[in-house]
């Protein structure tokens, strides 16, 4: 049976000729700095950014809490959104790590209202703590891939600099972002004072994000990120993985987006699944099942039956995701195996 595995963007595996950059790849000890690759790719993201500097680290989360860490101090408070991955996904590091607590805030589509963040600002009072750091996800994964609009973007760039506030952009997704709107990675990444990346997902890498940001604040994001235990040696082998994406595989995200919106589209067609459509901007597709007899489980289990795995990360919410593995055929094959859920 063909497995059709939209579970995730992570799952993919390296191409041949991924793998050949990475067998080729010169490494050195990037604890000393001295491997050349990893070097390279942060010389590279540097460009892409606009920041004056950069620091491979070994997941999303990991970039993330090292920011988060370089910002704050124990006691301080970040600004997030409630369905945010930081809030989510990562288990309550920003507590366990840097000693700060997350005030997270609803939303439409993961778009900060300014209101409600100015709402949100601790008063100058012994009482409470320092608001010091507001963060953002773009694209937006539990919102279905949606894309934080550039005029909201920045109004948070304005609204952080009245406040005192930093900016930190969860972008590991941001290469989708870039794609679908045409606006650079140096355009996003200009309002912010960190940014994320990842390669693992979309990309295609095996491993690995980065953070990028001004040189201070990388040189803190360094220690954190020996600190956390993730300090690597000869990592070449996986920044060659990541600078191999980088040359090949972010225009073809639009390939991901297209076959997004044809199986959004079909799925939607169908009796008992409901989605969102004006969510569908990028690879991502949540599908509400509430109308469906049975629950989001019972049907991603029943799907897989059908060889097509989907994540339910809700009772009633499924999601897929398309990603370089995914085939023309593969949706119109997904979609027929949603015509047995009934």
């Amino acid at each position: 049976m063909t497995i059709i595995d939209l579970r995730s963007d992570t799952v993919t595996l390296p191409s041949e000729e991924m793998r050949k950059a990475i067998y080729e790849a010169r490494v050195g000890d990037d604890v000393l700095g001295e491997d050349p690759t990893v070097n390279e790719l942060q010389d590279k993201i540097c460009k892409l950014t606009g920041k004056e500097a950069s620091l491979f680290v070994t997941s999303g989360t990991q970039a993330n809490q090292v920011a988060i860490n370089a910002h704050t101090q124990p006691g301080d408070e970040v600004i997030c959104e409630y369905r945010s991955h930081i809030f989510n996904y990562e288990c309550g590091a920003p507590g366990l790590l840097s000693g700060v607590q997350l005030h997270p805030l609803q939303s439409d589509y993961g778009i900060l209202e300014p209101d409600k963040i100015i709402e949100a600002i601790r008063p100058d009072n012994a009482h409470f703590p320092k608001s010091r750091l507001i963060a953002v996800e773009n694209t937006h994964n539990r919102w279905g891939g949606t894309i934080y609009p550039l005029e909201a973007i920045k109004e948070l760039r304005n609204l952080a600099d009245e406040y005192g506030l930093k900016l930190h952009l969860d972008g590991a997704r941001l290469w989708n972002a870039s794609v679908a709107t045409k606006i650079s990675i140096k355009e996003y990444a200009s309002y912010f004072d960190s940014v994320a990346m990842c390669f693992s997902k979309g990309l295609g890498a095996p491993a690995g994000s980065i953070i990028s940001g001004d040189r201070e604040f990388i040189k803190k994001a360094h220690y954190y990120r020996k600190v956390y235990g993730g300090g690597m040696r000869q990592a070449g082998f996986l920044a060659a993985a990541a600078l191999y994406a980088i040359q090949n595989n972010i225009e073809r995200l639009l390939d991901d987006h297209h076959r997004a919106r044809v199986l959004a589209e079909g799925i939607n067609a169908l009796p008992g699944f409901i989605i969102d459509l004006e969510a569908v901007q990028t690879n991502i597709v949540v599908i509400d099942t509430s109308l469906n007899h049975l629950t989001a489980p019972q049907i991603a289990e029943a799907l897989d039956m059908e060889g097509v795995k989907l994540n339910a990360f809700a009772p009633t919410r499924l999601r897929a995701v398309t990603h370089l593995h995914i085939t023309d055929d593969d949706i119109k094959m997904a979609i027929e195996a949603f015509k047995t859920i009934n």
